[in-house]
């Protein structure tokens, strides 16, 4: 009987071994093969651990950043558990929020200084979006609620302070726009250079339902051997691409945006080249 239970307990070790192999190297996670943008952005929302950035333009270092996800949850309950639950865990998701903060150098003097917020909910659906960029002395904020459906823009250039507030319904309306930052002189002049803002009316996407997120599994140099990651690529307004490489639990390894701007992990700076090398030739 003894011989038995050791027999069957090794048996179940080695089959759950095998699909557990499976599921990560199988067929169906060959390279370049597509996979569902769900599945990675869950991983990238529920990362265990933080990223921090360095941010290169055409190589040269410019700047750094953190890259933040947290879990929201539901207020714990005034009845004391028996027992607390694991650390770590979360009973019940309430939303998703990404935090980035950094700076980037301009020149010896003068230095950007940025914080994106993103919260969204269970489903993955953008509620949230707050940005503040600032450059002494002035400070940029946009403060954008997809329950109120509008966008709140705050200019403080040190000696002037002005808030301004759209619908998303403005924001679909570039004339209107031209009107409330330039005075209504501004559309006529713009007509009278030939640059008429006629071919942009009428229902135009926002900015969150522009994106267009495509998910694969790639490869990535690390050092001299290969990495298994998820590649995820956005395409905005289809003029504007990114790239993003993923770890398989979630963490931020590298973002390519245009112009040669790229966002390291300082983990693996100093193995991921820098040339058109750094994925699999094969692509």
């Amino acid at each position: 009987m003894n011989r038995l239970t050791m027999l069957l307990a090794t048996a179940f070790f080695i089959t759950m071994n095998v699909l557990l192999w499976r599921s990560e190297f199988g067929g169906h996670n060959e390279f370049g093969a597509k996979m569902p943008t769900e599945t990675v952005w869950e991983k990238v929302l529920t990362a265990p651990d933080n990223s921090f950035l360095t941010i290169r333009h055409h190589g040269k270092k410019i700047g750094n950043c953190h890259w933040s996800p947290t879990i929201g949850q539901k207020r714990a309950s005034k009845v004391i558990p028996e027992e607390p639950p694991p650390e770590g865990m979360i009973e019940e998701p309430t939303s998703y929020d990404i935090e980035l903060t950094g700076n980037i150098l301009i020149d010896e003097a003068n230095r950007i200084r940025f914080n994106v917020d993103l919260r969204l909910d269970t489903n993955q659906l953008w509620q949230e979006f707050n940005l503040k960029v600032s450059l002494r002395p002035s400070v940029w904020e946009i403060h954008a609620a997809a329950a109120q459906q509008s966008l709140r823009l705050h200019i403080d250039d040190g000696q002037e302070r002005s808030d301004k507030t759209f619908t998303f319904a403005d924001l679909r309306d570039p004339e209107k726009l031209l009107k409330e930052f330039g005075g209504p002189a501004l559309p006529a002049i713009l007509a009278a250079l030939g640059l008429s803002t006629r071919s942009l009316n009428g229902p135009q996407p926002d900015l969150f339902s522009a994106l267009h997120w495509q998910a694969r599994y790639d490869k990535l140099r690390v050092g001299g051997d290969w990495m298994r990651v998820y590649r995820l690529q956005l395409r905005l307004l289809d003029r504007i691409q990114a790239v993003m490489f993923v770890s398989p639990v979630g963490e931020i390894l590298r973002i390519e945006l245009p112009d040669q701007l790229v966002l390291m992990n300082d983990a693996l700076g100093n193995l991921l080249p820098l040339e058109d090398d750094r994925t699999d030739p094969r692509r």
